[in-house]
């Protein structure tokens, strides 16, 4: 149940406005600035879509079978931080990734949708000490 009301969310963000990629770097930028230089030779954007397409792999394993999720992030986590991005930075990501996905969708974000995306946060959040 999860893992379909995640799946059909950004299967209408898709939909209405094509790659999401583009918002969701322009609010990461905004939050966090100095986060931009870290992609400068991203000069057409590819790293940037690959990223959020495992975000959305990632995610959806969360949401659903829970067979790599979790390990994945944990040495994403590990490779982030030997490039200078600490842990909460990394994870301060996925947020982002939501609160997009949430401004996007508009009315389609019904309490269940928030819903599934809040408990994919909270497996997240649980991978970083506070």
């Amino acid at each position: 149940m999860t893992q379909d009301l995640i799946s059909e969310s950004l299967e209408r963000v898709a939909e209405r406005h094509g790659d999401p990629a583009k918002a969701v770097y322009a609010r990461l930028f905004s939050q966090q600035p100095e986060m931009e230089a870290l992609f400068v030779g991203d000069k057409d954007g590819l790293s940037r879509g690959n990223m959020l397409a495992n975000v959305f792999e990632v995610i959806l394993d969360l949401a659903g079978p829970r067979s790599y999720g979790l390990n994945m992030v944990r040495a994403e986590i590990t490779n982030h931080d030997q490039l200078g991005v600490p842990g909460a930075v990394f994870m301060s990501f996925f947020p982002v990734v939501v609160e997009t996905l949430k401004e996007l969708s508009g009315d389609d974000w019904t309490p269940e949708v928030a819903a599934a995306w809040a408990g994919v946060l909270d497996d997240l959040a649980s991978l970083v000490p506070a």
